[in-house]
């Protein structure tokens, strides 16, 4: 379809020219005293077109003749240029297939030629565009091999040459993928500190990559920063970063090393705010951050409110106190127990009710039996004890019922009963 239309506009021409020059008697007369000079219109048309042809070639013909200094020196850039690829190819190659030094002995000779090219053509940033580029991978690629090598003070040289390279001419990238590798290297030298400061140096944009994102993790657990650790954690899970199994697991185990961390009731508070709302409704969570703030002084009531939706969740599962592991066990029973000394009345029929629900559990047995006690239901709390204490399989717990045992049979007077507990809790 174009030739038709090019050939259509050849042939228009053609007519037209020749319906112009063919009937065209016009002349051009030029006067050159004592002479005169006649000439036809359409030979001084033809001779104007091929004096402009002429002229326009021989321009281009100048410019192309004062250029050729130029493409050489261009032509013989690339040739630098395509022989540093070659061997940042050789030396990625290298890297990949754990042969180091030579991946370094390639970079650096990638490196020589690049500063061979510079001496010999200064003027090769001009022409080639992405030398900064080129230069500040080959800097990468030897520091990369150096960290292999265990090389930190030639890694640390290649890196500071790598990031002093970089224009704004090179690539952004570049220079991010640079600073990611600082902090992966200072990782592995188990320095969290350095790793964190690379990592703040990255634009906000890039700090919240998922790499960025894992690698400040990293930092914050190696660091035992435990706060910043669960804060990282939540936006890997965000980014689905982490299965479905994972992410809960491993917020769960970071809250819980917060909380650990604490040092009065006050931090716990702030720590206990700082949860979802789904976090707080875990057992696991809920009891440990109730035994802390009960060991750390705080106010039963508070203990009670964080307790309360644990508790409910557990004594209405089919499983009851056994969805949760021994630890996590004692330290609820322990709690309640501080919160059953206050005389609580309310958790004295929840333990109950628990406890007809599930008649089985000895863990329950021995909660019912220490609640009745508080409450000075002598004869209940002799019964629950009785059952509960040969069937407890915690060794602290079956102590601590034969204790409650003795005692009792102190309080009524029988020594002999009171003698055999006390002996049955110093034999365990």
């Amino acid at each position: 379809m174009r030739a038709a239309l090019w050939f259509l506009v050849l042939f228009g021409i053609a007519v037209a020219v020749a319906v112009f020059a063919g009937n065209n008697d016009a002349t051009v007369t030029l006067y050159w005293v004592p002479y005169r000079v006649d000439l036809s219109l359409n030979f001084v048309i033809l001779a104007l077109v091929f004096s402009f042809a002429l002229v326009y070639a021989a321009i281009r013909t100048a410019a192309l003749l004062f250029a050729l200094p130029e493409q050489a020196q261009r032509w013989r850039a690339l040739q630098k240029e395509r022989a540093i690829n070659a061997e940042l190819f050789n030396a990625q190659s290298h890297f990949l297939a754990g042969r180091y030094i030579r991946s370094r002995k390639s970079a650096l000779s990638a490196l020589s030629l690049d500063k061979s090219r510079e001496h010999s053509h200064p003027k090769a940033t001009d022409l080639v565009g992405n030398e900064p580029q080129l230069r500040a991978l080959a800097h990468v690629m030897a520091a990369q091999s150096a960290h292999a090598l265990q090389d930190k003070a030639a890694r640390d040289a290649h890196l500071k040459q790598a990031l002093e390279n970089q224009s704004q001419r090179a690539s952004l990238d570049t220079r991010e993928g640079t600073q990611l590798l600082a902090a992966s290297w200072a990782l592995d030298d188990r320095d969290a500190s350095t790793a964190l400061k690379w990592l703040a140096q990255l634009p906000s944009g890039a700090a919240r990559r998922t790499l960025a994102l894992r690698l400040k993790l990293k930092a914050a657990q190696l660091g035992n920063s435990s706060s910043e650790a669960l804060e990282t954690t939540r936006l890997l899970a965000k980014h689905h970063a982490f299965s479905k199994d994972v992410a809960p697991s491993l917020i769960k185990s970071l809250v819980l090393k917060r909380m650990d961390d604490a040092r009065d009731a006050a931090q716990i508070q702030a720590t206990w705010r700082a949860l979802d709302a789904s976090d707080r409704l875990q057992p696991d969570l809920a009891i440990h951050a109730a035994s802390k703030l009960n060991v750390m002084g705080g106010q039963l009531q508070q203990v009670t409110d964080w307790l309360l939706p644990a508790w409910t969740a557990l004594v209405g599962s089919e499983i009851g106190l056994s969805a949760i592991d021994s630890a996590r066990c004692a330290e609820l029973i322990k709690t309640l127990e501080a919160i059953l000394a206050a005389q609580d009345m309310a958790w004295l029929a929840r333990i109950e009710q628990a406890q007809l629900a599930n008649p089985r559990d000895a863990r329950l047995q021995y909660l019912a039996g220490i609640a009745c006690k508080s409450h000075q239901l002598w004869g209940k709390a002799q019964q629950q004890l009785s059952q509960a204490a040969p069937q407890l399989k915690d060794t602290n717990l079956k102590r601590r019922a034969w204790c409650a045992l003795a005692e009792l049979a102190e309080q009524r007077g029988d020594a002999v009963a009171a003698g055999s507990a006390w002996k049955n809790a110093a034999q365990i």
